[in-house]
């Protein structure tokens, strides 16, 4: 085999390697279904995947010339290398950093709260004041409820907050509390697809479909949206346990 295939294959298969324990790394730990979706991380993997797999093992394809002097080729590969390390960096940093915590129910909608979300102040207030459901470096996304304080004044504070841009309570864990404890609020919540104004009537055509083809009636009243970055998911809630059973995306 000749000098150019053999390192494009080589260089291809290391990146290959890298990006598949950096991503399952982070995929099977925090960015599984929904997390993946929510946190409209398929545009950082794309970035990164595009130099580490593609441009990389290409530009040494090309810059594998059997006649260059082994001391310059080396030093090119390596410069290519150093590049893809770069951007593997990045994109891990990145996806460390915005990687879900929390999937919260409070008030109408359940939602997403990545690390990202929370500022060291918020996080030491928790595991001083809710240590069994403050976030960790180590945690993994929990389900949890996220009820305004029982303190009125407080509770106001925080929405009048929170519609200034302010901090919410799902990005104050110290007020976190066991999803079983908000199983009543959350039944209170549920309503049929089409009384969820969250979706726009070809979503809810769509997800009617898919509910359909589940063999759930669109009718049942056990719905919820889910929000991240972009169009919400739809939830839905098992009766029995109280539990989230489906998640579906409206597309």
């Amino acid at each position: 085999m000749s000098l150019r295939p053999k390192a494009f294959g080589v260089h291809l298969l290391g990146s290959a390697l890298a990006l598949s324990l950096v991503f399952g790394f982070l995929y099977f730990g925090w960015y599984r279904w929904p997390g993946w979706y929510l946190a409209d991380a398929l545009h950082v993997a794309a970035l990164v995947i595009a130099v580490d797999l593609a441009l990389g093992p290409l530009i040494t394809l090309v810059i594998a010339n059997p006649r260059k002097p082994r001391r310059e080729l080396t030093r090119d590969i390596a410069m290519v290398v150093a590049v893809q390390l770069a951007a593997l960096v990045y994109g891990g940093l990145t996806l460390w950093h915005g990687r879900p915590l929390y999937y919260t129910f409070s008030q109408d909608r359940l939602e997403m709260v990545q690390a990202s979300d929370l500022d060291d102040q918020e996080v030491q207030l928790a595991r001083r004041l809710n240590p069994d459901l403050a976030p960790h470096w180590y945690s993994r996304p929990r389900w949890i409820w996220a009820p305004l304080p029982d303190d009125k004044d407080e509770a106001e504070k925080i929405v009048a907050g929170a519609v200034m841009g302010e901090k919410d309570v799902i990005q104050m864990p110290r007020y976190f509390k066991s999803w079983q404890d908000g199983r009543h609020a959350l039944d209170q919540q549920l309503h049929r697809i089409d009384d969820l104004k969250a979706f726009t009537p070809t979503e809810n055509q769509v997800l009617k479909s898919k509910l359909t083809h589940l063999g759930v009636s669109p009718d049942r009243p056990d719905g919820l949206p889910m929000w991240g970055r972009g169009r919400p998911l739809l939830a839905l809630v098992d009766p029995a346990t109280g539990r989230v059973s489906t998640i579906l995306m409206a597309k």
